[in-house]
């Protein structure tokens, strides 16, 4: 195939600048096109940006001049030319092409990736592998990307350990939660919903763990914040408190967020973003409770933040990592330590960080003692028998340790403002959506 032999010289559009001479090699889409006659015009999309295709009649052979006509939107064409100054193009200049090759045809397309589409999210999901043609779908994906990344920076920067956990497991990480149940060999296992189990026993011996990892849950609901599969970004410290894994959430979000403006300038713009590093704000979940109750929100003093509650955190303290701590025993999970190591305690330390009007991270300390968890469990309702290997797992030197989680689609969707989880997941899974 000739095509190969041009596709080596290539050229990121982004790399084509208006002050390039000589001949030059684009590959892409074809993102729009306009015939006055005598000139066709074609704009040319790679992922890294637009260029302007002029071919003049007069100029340039019939084929490339028909080949310009002919060609359908979003096909894939590679073209050679000559880049020249032009001030009304995008970029200030475009290519006068030399030779001009369909690459793959688009057919009819069955919905409309332009940035001014109006097809509804669930079509658009149908067709996602097209929808990813959308300049404001990439957006999306390349801000969410810089978030994965720049997390990883973060904590590699700082010594902890990148952590693989299984995704198949033989128990509920979170005790009686609903999971994905799957056979496994002679055995039932699940999907994994939370790493939590795992992280613990690998930050019990190598100290600094991190982790960006997908996680199921079985839970049969229906909202824009909730989807089934989803992944997490994840840490787990050996030797730190509750305090102190607050304190490297609201480090390691202000710096992805900082990298998010400096990297995706463009996304920003075209997303029609305002964002700014946030600020924090540290409450105990009674002072929480008081201050809702003022501001008119309905809730109990052993109520966990619903929906509204957590809005109304994100207009009292806008742009402003708000972490509710010190929450009732009786709201966390068995493996979050109650306050003094004591069973029976009212409070624990645990806690939930709430980001824009919506809760992104729940973590806090976890219990390393096994006598104590083994009695947490009990009062739970839960069955110590299934989760043995990992009360053992503390009984050959476990350090006090912490940690957290966030979810990369929800943070993703609230940086974007998105009105739904599903349009900042690849390709998102619900209880109605297995599909593409």
């Amino acid at each position: 195939m000739e095509y190969w032999k041009l596709l080596k010289d290539r050229k990121m559009i982004s790399n084509v600048d208006s002050k390039h001479t000589g001949k030059v090699v684009v590959a892409g889409w074809v993102y729009d096109q306009r015939d006055l006659g005598k000139v066709r015009f074609l704009v040319l999309r790679d992922f890294s940006g637009e260029i302007q295709i002029t071919a003049i009649k007069s100029k340039c052979s019939k084929d490339v001049f028909d080949l310009m006509q002919k060609v359908s939107r979003e096909s894939v064409v590679l073209i050679c030319g000559d880049v020249v100054k032009n001030e009304k193009a995008s970029g200030g200049r475009e290519i006068l092409p030399d030779s001009f090759e369909i690459l793959g045809s688009a057919e009819n397309l069955p919905i409309d990736v332009s940035d001014f589409s109006k097809t509804e999210l669930p079509k658009r999901l149908d067709y996602r592998y097209l929808d990813f043609h959308r300049r404001r779908t990439q957006a999306i994906f390349k801000i969410q990307h810089t978030l994965s990344t720049s997390f990883k920076e973060f904590f590699v920067s700082r010594g902890y350990i990148e952590m693989q956990p299984p995704c198949l497991i033989g128990v509920a990480s979170e005790g009686g939660a609903d999971v994905f149940k799957v056979k496994y060999f002679e055995k039932e296992a699940c999907l994994a919903q939370s790493p939590q189990l795992y992280k613990e026993m690998i930050a019990c011996s190598m100290e600094k763990t991190f982790m960006i990892t997908p996680v199921w849950r079985a839970e049969k609901h229906n909202t824009v914040r909730h989807i089934n599969e989803i992944r997490q970004m994840d840490i787990e410290c050996a030797f730190m408190s509750q305090m102190d894994v607050m304190k490297l959430e609201e480090e390691v979000v202000r710096f992805m967020v900082a990298e998010v403006i400096s990297r995706n300038k463009s996304e920003i713009e075209l997303l029609g973003l305002k964002l700014n590093v946030p600020s924090a704000k540290y409450i105990s979940y009674d002072d929480t409770i008081v201050l809702l109750k003022k501001s008119g929100i309905k809730i109990s003093s052993r109520d966990d933040l619903n929906p509204e509650a957590e809005k109304k955190l994100g207009e009292l303290f806008p742009e402003t990592l708000v972490f509710v701590h010190s929450w009732p025993a009786s709201l966390k999970p068995f493996y979050i330590m109650p306050r003094g190591a004591d069973v029976n305690a009212e409070y624990s330390e645990g806690f939930d960080c709430i980001y824009r009007g919506m809760e992104i991270t729940s973590g806090g300390q976890r219990i390393h003692l096994p006598e104590l968890l083994i009695a947490k469990i009990k009062q739970k309702g839960l069955k110590v028998e299934s989760l043995k290997d990992f009360i053992d797992s503390f009984r050959f030197g476990a350090p006090p340790h912490s940690g957290w989680s966030i979810g990369l689609e929800r943070l993703t969707m609230l940086l974007c403002d998105l009105d739904n989880v599903r349009e900042a997941t690849m390709f998102p899974r619900d209880r109605d959506r297995l599909t593409p």
